[in-house]
């Protein structure tokens, strides 16, 4: 879409192109701007991007020929060292370099492949991509959700996660620690309290009433056990 198809600038861009971006062109046009002058049409990089560029180029295309004996070979050990610490000997990296041969060639297939279907879809077949788009089908959706991973993620760990933390603090913090421990105590000690203060009415007569209940409680039993 980059190097190919239809211009997505100028005169060429769509309709569509043009209502998204056209209030933020006219605003520049009407103040006089527009966006400081700068020339919006693709062009090459400068020399001083493209020499570090290419030098990049280079290393990520044949590094990886050129110090596999480093890597995977004879010079793994002491290029590694204790750096892959669960491989002991470097078991992980002998065995990939001894892969099957299909297995090494799966990752270029596969680019390959999705290269090509990329190359038809959205230039052989230009606007595929769109409509497909447009249609919010089902493989769509799947894919444009990345695969539904973070709902997956939101429903088996951020929310177990949640329900997990609820039991322990509601359940187990507070109502069984706390219930039973210094706020069940404290309850149990202001409900007595309260009670208590209710039989202190600040009347002489209920206090002598309930002296008079005292002593003859007392003497019935002094009786009882006088008679025993």
């Amino acid at each position: 879409m980059t190097f190919h198809g239809t211009a997505k600038w100028g005169a060429h861009a769509t309709h569509d192109d043009h209502a998204a971006h056209g209030h933020n062109d006219h605003a520049a046009a009407d103040h006089g701007h527009d966006d400081h002058g700068h020339d919006h049409t693709p062009h090459e990089s400068p020399l001083s991007m493209l020499i570090p560029i290419i030098l990049l180029s280079f290393g990520a295309i044949f590094a990886g020929f050129f110090f596999v004996e480093k890597f995977v070979g004879e010079g793994r050990n002491e290029f590694w060292k204790g750096a892959i610490f669960n491989a002991p000997t470097n078991q992980i990296l002998e065995h990939a370099h001894h892969s099957p041969t299909w297995l090494l060639w799966l990752p270029l297939v596969v680019s390959t492949g999705g290269l090509l279907i990329a190359y038809y879809v959205y230039i052989l077949k230009e606007g595929w991509g769109a409509r497909i788009a447009a249609r919010k089908g089902l493989l769509w959706g799947f894919l444009y959700n990345k695969w539904y991973f973070d709902e997956l993620y939101e429903a088996t760990f951020v929310k177990a996660a949640k329900v997990l933390g609820d039991l322990f603090w509601k359940g187990g913090d507070q109502k069984l620690i706390d219930g039973l421990g210094p706020d069940g105590v404290s309850a149990v000690s202001l409900n007595l309290g309260k009670r208590m203060g209710k039989v202190q009415t600040g009347y002489v007569y209920h206090y002598a009433f309930v002296m008079l209940l005292g002593v003859a409680g007392l003497l019935s039993f002094a009786l009882w056990a006088w008679q025993a």
